[in-house]
């Protein structure tokens, strides 16, 4: 079984930021944090429509979490045509042909947990120092006194702030498989 498109529309509102910030990391765009934790995971707090569309036979579940889905329909004739489809034993619904079909979902909703906050604040923490500090250096030297300090950043560092910054460990649970 293939998926072939998934279309995730942006939520209305991201959760709120934790409180715990420095005044900093409080100054960043709360939105470019959210985007990025959601997309490492698979769980989504706040509302939003994802469409799917999947070819093939077997079972078949939202990659997102929670979600209700909302409509089924399969291509036929040129045309979406609503489509009534047997729940599978895994979760999720039993595809009986190639389709494609077309699934329409609501995901999102709950608090957000303790530990994604604090996933939250580490990377939040972690882009503020990381770019305040040492800006877009690769390699820095200077000397104190009798004291030589190096200071050196591989060009990736950036693509890296989630595992870099700790946050990936707490939002391991919630990671796409």
């Amino acid at each position: 079984m293939d998926v072939l498109d998934r279309q995730e529309a942006k939520p209305a509102s991201y959760p709120i930021a934790p409180f715990n910030l420095t005044a900093a990391a409080e100054a960043l765009d709360h939105n470019m944090i959210w985007s990025r934790i959601e997309s490492y995971i698979s769980h989504r707090w706040t509302e939003r429509e994802v469409i799917w569309i999947v070819e093939g036979d077997g079972n078949w579940q939202p990659d997102l979490t929670p979600a209700s889905v909302t409509a089924v329909e399969k291509w036929s004739n040129y045309a979406w045509a609503s489509e009534t489809l047997n729940p599978s034993p895994l979760g999720g619904y039993e595809l009986t042909g190639t389709g494609p079909y077309r699934f329409t979902a609501t995901v999102g909703s709950g608090t957000v947990p303790a530990d994604v906050k604090e996933a939250f604040r580490r990377l939040a923490e972690y882009v503020v120092e990381t770019t305040t500090e040492k800006p877009g250096s690769s390699s820095e030297a200077y000397d104190i006194g009798s004291l030589k300090v190096e200071f050196h950043r591989s060009a990736s560092w950036l693509g890296r702030t989630m595992q870099n910054s700790g946050a990936a460990d707490l939002l391991r649970p919630y990671r796409r498989i």
